[in-house]
């Protein structure tokens, strides 16, 4: 039987951008199919009644240091961003246009790399064009791609969908219908998947 991990993830939350760049070798060494299902994070708080950690005053204190430590851990660059949280939305729904196009990767790994590592705000128009060229996509290609409403109604039946099976936040993991959260359960998603996550990274 096929072993499978679906990730749901939304470019503004620092621990997906973790899972972003760790989860993928988990599976690789796991032999599992990594299914991505973009979501969109402001509509997942919304629907169960959530709210971003950082309003928390204490709490967002101590969630820069943790996840600083955590992409430590797995030799990644972290910067908190000053603007945060910010409106993902456009964002998104270009992760589910390019779905299934050979630029998603680059696409994605832009949209990470200006909000947790440059520490841009892609909610304003220099922002958004970096992301956009780092990724090698024309602005006029990627607005009529986040127009077309089969793009957008499909970003709000993966976040509807995510929510009915339990998410809460991002990113939210499911193995087999079992649902992990947070960067810091992916060892927990190794071990469903049936790997050791230190062997699993060695091998990598």
């Amino acid at each position: 039987m096929s072993k499978t991990v679906e990730f749901c993830f939304d470019v503004i939350s620092p621990a997906s951008y973790i899972a972003w760049h760790v989860l993928p070798k988990i599976a690789k060494a796991a032999g599992a199919d990594l299914v991505l299902t973009p979501v969109f994070l402001g509509g997942i708080m919304q629907a169960v009644d959530n709210r971003p950690p950082g309003t928390v005053k204490a709490k967002g204190a101590w969630m820069r240091r943790d996840l600083t430590r955590w992409a430590s851990l797995y030799g990644l660059p972290y910067r908190r961003n000053d603007t945060f949280p910010q409106n993902t939305l456009h964002l998104m729904r270009g992760c589910v246009a390019f779905a299934d196009r050979p630029m998603l990767q680059a696409y994605v790994d832009a949209a990470f790399k200006a909000l947790h590592v440059d520490n841009r705000n892609v909610q304003t128009p220099e922002g958004m064009v970096a992301v956009l060229q780092a990724a090698g996509i024309a602005p006029d290609t990627f607005q009529a791609a986040i127009q077309d409403p089969t793009v957008k109604d499909k970003l709000k039946a993966n976040t509807e969908d995510a929510v009915a099976r339990g998410a809460f936040g991002a990113p939210t993991f499911f193995v087999n219908g079992e649902l992990q959260f947070g960067q810091d359960r992916l060892w927990m998603v190794a071990e469903d998947l049936g790997v050791n996550i230190h062997a699993a990274l060695e091998r990598a």
